[in-house]
């Protein structure tokens, strides 16, 4: 047995004694960008998600601005609910370690629980001399969550946040149930070159989620759709295969590498069908081993 494959044996033992997970596959609004927020989740609904993960701009507006009120959220939700969509994440949109981060986290907290989102998602520069205010932020707006019922999700974005390993210890410090991890395999291997295969294993038991991308290096560095790339995410994603907790996958980049990205959102509307059929037949496939 390899190294790296005996350090993930007990967490691999402890999901092994766990319910299965309930995966729910989202997609973000995000690739939709270039076009209205309506277009977007009509687009998501109609390419199979019965999942949606708000952010971040569209037609260079706020897919939600920070200063909204919570009706605003509730609204929005209800309009996804209505259309067969449940929102599970929203983007924070504004850095943890940022001087305005507590009031906007805040404000981004009330709006997710008016909308009845579990997940909030944030990040940050996270460079030498902001991780004390990094992890000084998270564990007052930790406070804020748990009383709203939402938890605040960091991923891997380099600098302190370069790996699993990294956020966990993150994680660890803030010592609070609603400040958990959003895996990024695609910002692991971009960002750091760090096989995210091996890395997962140093945090799966503090996983709520994945932002769903890939990455290849060759013949071009440059994030793409899961599929697409070099990581392979039946070896991922074997690792929270029974955890007993409902956990999305959300799809943050589904774009082909070295092409144009599509210039109609129908084209979009084909990339997010294909990126769902695709984590639906990893999944199939490891529920008859696991």
């Amino acid at each position: 047995m390899r190294r790296r494959e005996l350090l993930a044996l007990p967490a691999a033992l402890a999901n092994a004694q766990a319910a299965p997970t309930r995966f729910q596959l989202a997609c973000m609004t995000l690739p939709y960008s270039a076009f209205p927020l309506e277009r977007a989740l009509t687009g998501i609904r109609a390419a199979g998600y019965s999942y949606v993960g708000w952010g971040v701009q569209h037609e260079r507006r706020p897919a939600l601005a920070v200063e909204a009120p919570p009706a605003d959220a509730a609204r929005l939700a209800r309009r996804c609910r209505d259309m067969g969509l449940a929102p599970v994440m929203m983007f924070a949109t504004v850095n943890v370690e940022a001087a305005n981060s507590l009031d906007a986290h805040r404000r981004r907290i009330a709006q997710a629980a008016a909308a009845g989102i579990p997940f909030l998602l944030t990040f940050g520069k996270t460079v030498k001399g902001e991780y004390d205010a990094f992890v000084g932020n998270l564990k007052v707006m930790a406070v804020d969550a748990r009383q709203a019922g939402v938890t605040v999700l960091i991923k891997q974005h380099g600098g302190n946040t370069a790996t699993g390993r990294d956020c966990a210890r993150i994680v660890q410090e803030v010592g609070a149930d609603s400040v958990r991890i959003c895996y990024d395999a695609g910002n692991v291997l971009d960002y750091e070159s760090h096989d995210p295969i091996a890395d997962i294993a140093t945090c799966v038991d503090v996983i709520r989620a994945f932002a769903i991308k890939d990455h290849r290096d060759t013949p071009k560095d440059e994030d793409c759709g899961p599929g697409f790339g070099e990581i392979d995410h039946y070896k991922l994603l074997r690792h929270v295969m029974r955890t007993g907790l409902d956990m999305p996958l959300v799809c943050e980049n589904i774009f082909e590498p070295l092409v144009p990205r599509p210039a109609t959102a129908e084209g979009v509307d084909a990339l997010a069908r294909r990126a769902r059929e695709y984590l639906e037949t990893v999944l199939s496939g490891l529920q008859t081993v696991i």
